[in-house]
């Protein structure tokens, strides 16, 4: 090499060649940003994807201070400083080191879940990642400080044993604490990546909780009812709950109506009827066809039940109406009766009940007469 010459007399000169390890330190450096910049950044930019061009962009300059405090740390040797001062030099390079690379973990954690965050908005139309994206950052960043510093503790001579069981115990205690507010964040976390619900769905949790899901928290879900009540359920209940939702897995929907024909009618004319009265109303989809089901010979009346679909939730209780009132309008336009229950009364007359209740008693005090007349 061009310095081989010159090696023998650096070493003669300790701060010139203290001097010299530093300048070609900060030399690789500064060739490391470039090669980062115009060789290896060109490369990614081919790629599918832009994690790698900015996984480049963020850690290129930190990577060349590393590379700067390792040459920094190599140029203390030839100068005979004294060992404690020495020790505390390279303590503080250590730790300027292990918070340069805890910087380029922190980088490359937040790059990857902003992009992961982006597919997540691609799938739902949830506001979630509003709260959960930010978490999830928060999260990583002090989980990697807090590695990061117990690299840097003992480098100083401290003692992370019993700071580990300290953080431990005091772990728990938080757990504890926070058992109800965890459960209902990891209940939001898990309802978003399920897709159970989403804003807009229709949805039944119980006879008393329905509604259109208005908003997916962090920690609740918001439900307006149809009587534009806002309910406000935690998610850690929710994940727990059965959900009926009534928009997935597609936004159509069956509707059953019961009726009744008396006794005497003809089934296949009783379908035919009423097949007719459904095909009248508009919205009723052609496909799945609607259908008329025999059901029971019941006490009163032969009980049978149109099944028919529409496109939407939003249109079954209106279309509901429309179909009973149409299926009653044929029935009675093509003469076949809607029964009622009956009852049949037998009245019997109390003074023909009291006269002959009387000659039973004549006829029975008459008859020892009779038998002593024997004798």
């Amino acid at each position: 090499m061009i310095i081989e010459p010159y090696i023998p007399y650096l070493k003669q000169n300790n701060y010139l060649y203290s001097l010299v390890i530093l300048i070609v330190f900060f030399i690789l450096s500064k060739l490391m940003v470039f090669i980062s910049q115009k060789i290896i950044l060109q490369l990614t930019k081919k790629t599918k994807t832009d994690i790698d061009d900015l996984i480049v962009k963020r850690t290129n300059k930190p990577i060349s201070l590393i590379l700067v405090l390792i040459g920094f740390r190599l140029a203390l040797f030839p100068l005979g400083i004294k060992q404690t001062i020495l020790d505390i030099l390279e303590n503080t390079i250590s730790s300027l080191i292990i918070i340069i690379v805890t910087y380029i973990i922190i980088a490359v954690t937040d790059i990857i879940i902003d992009n992961w965050s982006k597919k997540l908005a691609e799938k739902t139309e949830s506001e979630i990642d509003d709260d959960l994206i930010p978490l999830f950052h928060r999260f990583s960043r002090i989980v990697i400080s807090i590695v990061g510093l117990l690299f840097v503790l003992p480098a100083w001579g401290i003692q992370i044993g019993p700071l580990l069981t300290s953080l431990g115990i005091a772990g728990v205690a938080i757990a504890f604490a926070l058992q109800t507010t965890l459960g209902n964040i990891f209940g939001g976390v898990s309802i978003i990546l399920d897709k159970s619900i989403k804003v807009g769905d229709k949805i039944k949790l119980d006879a008393d909780t329905m509604g259109t899901v208005m908003d997916v928290g962090l920690r609740s879900t918001k439900i307006n009812t149809w009587d534009n009540e806002l309910i406000t359920i935690p998610n850690g209940k929710l994940a727990d709950s059965k959900i009926l939702n009534f928009i997935q897995p597609d936004p159509s929907i069956r509707i059953a109506v019961d009726f009744g024909v008396e006794y005497g009618s003809e089934a296949p004319r009783v379908r035919k009827v009423v097949l007719d009265a459904l095909s009248k109303i508009h919205n009723v989809l052609r496909k799945p066809e609607p259908q008329i089901m025999f059901m029971e010979m019941a006490d009163f009346a032969l009980k049978f039940r149109a099944l028919f679909w529409v496109g939407t939730f939003d249109e079954k209780f209106q279309t509901k109406c429309v179909a009973t009132e149409e299926i009653y309008n044929a029935l009675r336009k093509a003469n076949i009766g809607i029964p009622f229950p009956t009852r049949t009364l037998h009245i019997v007359n109390e003074k023909a009940r009291e006269s002959d209740t009387a000659s039973h008693r004549l006829a029975d005090c008459s008859l020892p007469s009779v038998a002593r007349s024997d004798f």
